[in-house]
């Protein structure tokens, strides 16, 4: 089966084939760096780790390319407004360079901290203004922009497709909650490509005056293009980039290139705290930080926010992480038991579970190729689980399951890693094998007091059709 993606710009899903045969050309809106990001910002990125890795597991080499905004980015994403680096910069009295420095590093450590696999590049919107500029004077000369003073606005009725990816109609746009009213635009929907301001903290010269920088919607596009070309196979975001942001990326490439920009968009829904809205000012945009300081790992947190599909509204409570990581234990402790089981094997091993596992890889596969229907996904791996517990796998049935348990975390990246420290194991399954012949032999005291020893350590016993399985913890 192909995989099939679900495309907000065509509100359908369908087969994925990318333009380049075995290359996905792929593009997700990052940060904008005047804040240390907040684990509803990392349910978009990690949706967009997730698809990059399905997309590998299934053969293709990714381009991910994943941008850092920190300049251009103003309030409530409008056009008129306080850049949201100048305004922390203010706040914080530092410089802005200073400030998204600090806080495009946090995003970075916070990205190792939840395992995601590093982007190809990462570009920086002040690295690119000369990109942007090329836009925007080809903007200029094809009559899709014009320049008022020392700004210069897209000219959305010069390009017919646009509302098409956020169903909005032009006609329809009125100024208001997320279009200034601006006298100086031909239509209340134009958007800023470039800004003159003296106050402006950050600032580059160009033919429109001394005091000019990007609009927050151009410098994606000029970075899209400088790394991965006219055309890209995929671009992702959160909900809240379909409009302006992605819609103004889609008008203004296509008005400058004459191509298709992205073939295909896809939007994570928003992450909720508690069943309602996530926000600074209600105190629940948690950071990693504080959601470990609640006990939990890095891999319990990237597996909360990965549980869900992505296309739905993902509710994030204490509770939901405490399932979560007994959910990751559970799957922890299976791996353990498979690698016993292997590793113990007798002579003549029983072979039971072949038809598990090849049910639990075929629906594990086709769950992740519709759509990344990540809850199927996720009931395979539990029915797998559950098999296992009842049938004692052994053999390879075995080995097959393990083989499908590390694929799985090819993908989710959420098992807990593999120790490299084996010292006391041998004297663990001394201890067991004395303990297995005190039980042989009717010495119930002594299988207890060895039994009680090694609780002592730690370690867990756990009696069952295929011998006797230990674990840490």
């Amino acid at each position: 089966m192909a995989i099939q993606l679900y495309n907000t710009f065509t509100r359908s899903k369908a087969a994925f084939n990318s333009i380049e045969e075995g290359v996905v050309r792929m593009y997700t809106c990052g940060p904008t760096v005047y804040a240390r990001p907040h684990i509803g910002n990392f349910r978009a990125f990690l949706f967009a780790d997730l698809l990059r890795r399905w997309l590998e597991y299934r053969g293709y080499e990714v381009r991910h390319v994943m941008n850092i905004t920190d300049v251009g980015h103003l309030v409530d994403d409008a056009d008129e407004g306080e850049d949201k680096l100048d305004a922390q910069a203010r706040r914080e009295k530092l410089d802005p360079f200073q400030i998204s420095a600090r806080y495009a590093a946090e995003y970075l450590a916070d990205r190792k901290t939840l395992g995601m696999l590093d982007a190809m590049v990462n570009p920086k919107a002040t690295e690119h203004i000369p990109e942007m500029l090329e836009i925007i004077r080809g903007l200029l000369a094809s009559g899709h922009a014009y320049a008022v003073g020392g700004d210069v606005y897209f000219d959305v009725q010069s390009f017919p497709g646009y509302g098409q990816l956020s169903g909005n109609k032009v006609d329809d746009l009125e100024a208001g909650a997320r279009v200034e009213v601006n006298t100086d635009k031909r239509h209340p929907a134009d958007f800023a490509l470039w800004k003159s301001d003296a106050a402006h903290l950050m600032k580059w010269e160009s033919e429109f005056g001394p005091d000019g920088f990007p609009g927050w919607h151009v410098e994606c596009s000029a970075m899209a293009r400088k790394h991965l070309g006219d055309q890209i196979d995929i671009h992702t975001g959160g909900e809240d980039n379909i409009f302006p942001h992605h819609e103004c990326e889609i008008a203004q490439t296509e008005a400058f290139t004459g191509e298709q920009f992205a073939r295909y968009w896809m939007h994570a829904k928003f992450l909720q705290v508690d069943g309602g809205k996530m926000g600074k000012s209600l105190g629940n945009a948690y950071t990693i930080d504080e959601v470990m300081e609640r006990g939990f790992e890095a891999r319990h947190l990237r597996f909360a926010l990965l549980r869900g599909h992505y296309r739905s509204p993902l509710n994030f409570t204490w509770a939901v992480m405490g399932e979560a990581k007994a959910f990751l234990e559970n799957l922890d402790r299976m791996v353990d038991d498979l690698d016993r089981v292997i590793a113990a094997e007798a002579a003549e091993p029983l072979e039971h579970g072949f038809d598990s596992v090849r049910t639990a890889r075929a629906e594990f596969e086709a769950a992740l190729d519709d759509d990344l229907s990540v809850p199927r996904a996720l009931a395979a791996m539990s029915t797998l689980r559950n098999d296992f517990v009842a049938q004692a796998f052994s053999g390879e049935p075995a080995q097959a399951a393990l083989n499908l348990m590390r694929d799985f975390d090819r993908v989710f990246g959420v098992l807990r890693p593999a120790s490299t420290d084996d010292s006391g194991d041998a004297r663990i399954e001394e201890l067991i094998a004395a303990r297995n012949a005190a039980r042989a032999s009717k010495q119930w005291a002594e299988s207890d007091r060895i039994r009680d020893e090694l609780l002592a350590e730690g370690i867990t016993l756990e009696d069952s059709a295929s011998g006797t399985i230990w674990r840490r913890g």
